[in-house]
């Protein structure tokens, strides 16, 4: 085949001519400094065994033909993997650390006496093993008590619990969760405590309760950084995208959170400047239709502005169309505005990085921190800061070679533990995140974007 043509841009697009064949197989046939995006061809019966000879009109992109063998294989494979897909009906697996714990659904519900389900409690249990002796532990998100509940169960030893939550009506269930538990159970040691603050204080919570706790650090501290059930099935929160209510999404509707609360989604969709709404859009929520939705949501401030989450998918819907690829498209989109709202309302990224080394200062040598993200900001910010507690003040580490040498095989005997990062002064224990079991995706759909990373203090 001899192949002939010059490229055009036409509306941004490359369109070349070139007069191809077909080979044995039937299959047209290129030369190899050509990738085709899309191609149309316009067959031209002529005496010969290829009746597909023709001319063929493509739209190409540049790429170096030194890597045609490379590229060649990466898509032999992807076509593979396709063919084998739908062939079988089955859906590409994600990378990752995938847990494969049993998940007793009708025995977590049974524990439960609210309608919030507790995220991977099963993982959790296994980071904070009852073959680990724990006599501290605390709930920097107490919610509904559910992981807390947990670990109050499995381990009888436990001498202090301290909860925290910043949403005052998460607080009030789980007290009452917590005072049931205690007076049907024997813990005649156990003293718990619940404070309405964010996990941003966990020092000066410690220090109220007593100033020999920072001195020795805890045992255990862990943090989920989901939304409840009862905060997303509350329409009047603002939370959810599936029902009408007020923009507001402060996790403190009292206002009690330091001032911080005081804001609502409403102030920033009606009263932030343009650019700072694309901002929160683009960097909070990763959405890549962030400046035509900036653009719609200023156009609605000249009739009035938005004053309600049901206006808000409205507007979302009428610039998304209904399906983009195999996703429903606007309620992925609307999922990501709503989290940038959330994030933006709350400062939640700005203050979990210095949340968790604040937390990581307070453990005891030995002691474990756990924390579940949701979203890809919230688990990088969670890897890049325990990679950095680790590094930190290398040089520190002179003198620890024997210490560090004693303390790698402590945990052969946990097997959810794959792969150890070491540092000088703690060892990440998830290089890559654990996420929930097939069987608990299947049943608490909620959970599908969940991420648990752990390390552990020297």
């Amino acid at each position: 085949m001899v192949g002939m043509g010059n490229g055009r841009r036409i509306g941004g697009i490359s369109i070349s001519l070139l007069s191809c064949n077909c080979n044995s197989n039937n299959y047209l046939v290129f030369p190899s400094s050509v990738k085709l995006k899309s191609a149309a061809v316009f067959g031209v019966s002529l005496p010969n065994p290829n009746p597909w000879a023709g001319v063929a009109v493509f739209t190409t992109f540049p790429f170096r033909a030194a890597n045609d063998s490379k590229n060649k294989k990466v898509a032999k494979a992807k076509a593979t993997s396709a063919r084998v897909g739908v062939g079988m009906g089955l859906v590409k697996e994600k990378r990752r650390t995938r847990s494969n714990k049993d998940y007793d659904y009708e025995s977590i519900i049974q524990q439960q006496q609210s309608s919030h389900i507790p995220v991977m409690l099963g993982e959790v249990l296994d980071v904070f093993s009852s073959s680990r002796t724990i006599t501290s532990f605390v709930d920097c998100t107490l919610g509904a008590a559910g992981h807390s509940s947990a670990i109050i169960r499995a381990h009888p030893e436990l001498k202090l619990h301290i909860g925290v939550d910043v949403d005052p009506s998460a607080l009030a269930k789980a007290r009452a969760h917590l005072n049931s538990l205690l007076h049907g159970q024997a813990h005649p040691h156990l003293k718990t405590h619940t404070f309405a603050k964010n996990f941003r204080h966990i020092k000066s919570v410690l220090g109220q309760i007593d100033e020999n706790i920072l001195c020795s650090g805890v045992d255990a501290i862990l943090m989920d950084l989901g939304m409840s059930s009862m905060q997303v099935n509350n329409p009047e929160r603002g939370f959810s995208v599936l029902g009408d209510g007020p923009l507001d999404m402060r996790m403190d509707p009292q206002c009690c959170a330091e001032g911080l609360a005081s804001l609502k989604a409403e102030d920033i969709l009606n009263s932030w400047p343009d650019a700072e709404v694309g901002r929160v859009l683009r960097e909070y929520g990763e959405e890549s239709n962030w400046h035509l939705l900036q653009n719609k949501i200023v156009q609605a401030r000249l009739r009035g502005g938005l004053h309600s989450t049901g206006e808000l998918v409205d507007l979302i819907q009428s610039v998304t169309p209904g399906m983009r690829g195999r996703r429903q498209g606007w309620i992925k989109t609307a999922t990501r505005v709503f989290q940038a709202l959330r994030i933006a309302v709350n400062d939640e990224l700005k203050t979990l990085e210095s949340s968790l080394h604040a937390c990581f200062d307070c453990l005891a040598p030995g002691g474990r921190l756990g924390v579940i993200s949701f979203h890809s900001l919230e688990d990088r910010i969670v890897k890049q800061t325990f990679l950095s507690i680790i590094d930190h003040n290398r040089e520190d580490a002179e003198g620890n070679e024997e210490e560090l040498r004693n303390i790698r095989d402590d945990n052969i005997n946990e097997t959810w533990i794959r792969q150890i990062i070491q540092g000088w002064n703690g060892k990440i224990l998830t290089k890559r995140p654990i996420t929930p079991s097939a069987e608990e995706e299947r049943l608490n759909c909620r959970c599908r974007s969940a991420k648990l990373r752990v390390i552990q203090k020297i």
